[in-house]
């Protein structure tokens, strides 16, 4: 099992990070990973990105689930920042 940390970058400001949550919450899940934390971190002035820490199965890649989070019409960019192998 992996953990992953993803950044997520909102269009704008006023986009409704907890609906945007969700959503993504629902596609990790849909390819067998599971969502442990959100973190709200500020980017700029009002902008917020989300920081999602996850586990992910060992034998699934992530190229999937990067093309599915840009998919999403509210997200601007989608970026695996940290990747670590579970004990």
């Amino acid at each position: 099992m992996l953990i992953i940390k993803i950044k997520i970058m909102p269009i704008s400001p006023s986009t409704n990070l907890d609906s945007l949550q969700e959503e993504i919450t629902k596609i990790i899940e849909e390819l067998q990973g599971k969502v442990h934390a959100v973190e709200k971190q500020p980017v700029a002035f009002t902008l917020n990105a989300l920081i999602l820490t996850l586990t992910w199965p060992d034998d699934v890649g992530t190229d999937e689930l990067e093309k599915k989070l840009l998919k999403i019409k509210q997200v601007s960019s989608a970026q695996i920042i940290d990747v670590r192998r579970s004990l």
